[in-house]
């Protein structure tokens, strides 16, 4: 399992049980995500991407919130691969359901919503239209709704 340091944004890969506590996100993908390559690559560029704003903020909640390490499906995987897309695919519910909290960010909410079954934007976010984000919402023991 690779995972983003919160502070460094560098990635690191853990083996076994050696797996550290993360947190985790959960989104619907939007323009500009950050992938792995970019990572890997000239941050100039990925510091410019829209995604990369989703990714810092994430690493930040998680800094405060204690968790060194964050899991990210747009830039922890290697999709160049399809062997490890294949075998994150199939551990992506044990993944969830190890993190000791998972961040589901609904990008179309506005910040000033409170997550009620009585506000509108909250209950018609995109995030709940998507079928993979069932299991990022089941799986995990906590999840914190973020905007």
């Amino acid at each position: 399992m690779r995972l983003l340091h919160t502070k460094t944004l560098e990635l690191s890969e853990f083996l076994g049980s050696n797996i550290p506590p993360y947190a985790i996100l959960s989104h619907t993908w939007g323009a500009e995500e950050v992938s792995f390559d970019d990572m890997n690559g000239d941050r100039g560029t990925t510091l410019t991407k829209a995604g990369y704003r989703k990714i810092r903020q994430c690493c930040d909640k998680a800094l405060l919130d204690g968790f060194d390490y964050l899991w990210v499906d747009t830039c922890c995987i290697d999709k160049r691969s399809s062997a490890e897309l294949s075998e994150a695919i199939n551990a992506m519910f044990k993944w969830y359901q190890n993190s000791a909290v998972c961040y589901a960010y609904l990008a179309d909410v506005p910040s000033r919503e409170e997550p009620t079954s009585k506000n509108i934007a909250f209950a018609a976010s995109q995030w709940f239209t998507r079928g993979w984000t069932l299991q990022e919402l089941i799986a995990p023991l906590r999840v914190h709704f973020l905007d």
